[in-house]
């Protein structure tokens, strides 16, 4: 049931991303009488648009920005780069590994975010973890308890692919605070 929910939510995101990205573009002006009579010679072609490339950082940064989140760059190590981000309800890390030696064309992102109530014991987080399909709850090296999701990343992935990503982590955190608020109810009622 868990797992319908988030192919669910995950087509509600690619559907609100493609809708959204539609109503962003200008509708086509009908040509007019003056402009079919100019030669094609004067008219300059448009400035190409940056092509969207999920392996960089600050794309993602740019991209929450878009659905007002704030991203920011928190700091990095030679090929990982770690951003902090910020949304009206709650906030969130990502973690870009496998960069190359600009801090771009990285090869994966893992998104991860504390608990921010209750607790479950290290057999409900392993439980959890067999109902989910790509979200994990994790007990990280100071005993904070994390909801997790990781992805791999490929050249050919654009501004689509990032936001089923999202789409994916927003699902992720939804079930991990669900599966807080009682993990054995949640359990209970888990495939």
């Amino acid at each position: 049931m868990r797992l319908i929910r988030l192919c669910a939510l995950l087509l509600v995101s690619a559907l609100a991303a493609g809708a959204a990205e539609a109503q962003t573009k200008p509708a086509p002006k009908p040509p007019t009488a003056k402009a079919a009579v100019k030669p094609a010679t004067a008219a300059k072609p448009a400035a190409p648009k940056a092509a969207f490339d999920a392996r960089d950082p600050q794309a993602l940064v740019g991209l929450l920005q878009e659905m007002g989140a704030t991203g920011e760059i928190a700091g990095g190590e030679a090929d990982a780069v770690f951003l902090k981000v910020t949304t009206p309800n709650y906030g969130f890390n990502v973690q870009f590994a496998g960069c190359d030696e600009t801090r771009k064309a990285c090869k994966a992102v893992v998104f991860s975010a504390p608990a921010t109530k209750g607790a479950a014991s290290l057999i409900q987080l392993n439980r959890f973890n067999q109902t989910a399909v790509v979200c994990r709850a994790v007990q990280d090296q100071s005993g904070q308890q994390r909801a997790v999701y990781d992805a791999l990343l490929f050249a050919r992935d654009g501004r689509e692919e990032m936001t089923a990503h999202l789409g994916a982590w927003q699902g992720c955190l939804a079930a991990f605070g669900e599966f807080l608020d009682d993990p054995n109810a949640y359990l209970a009622s888990a495939p």
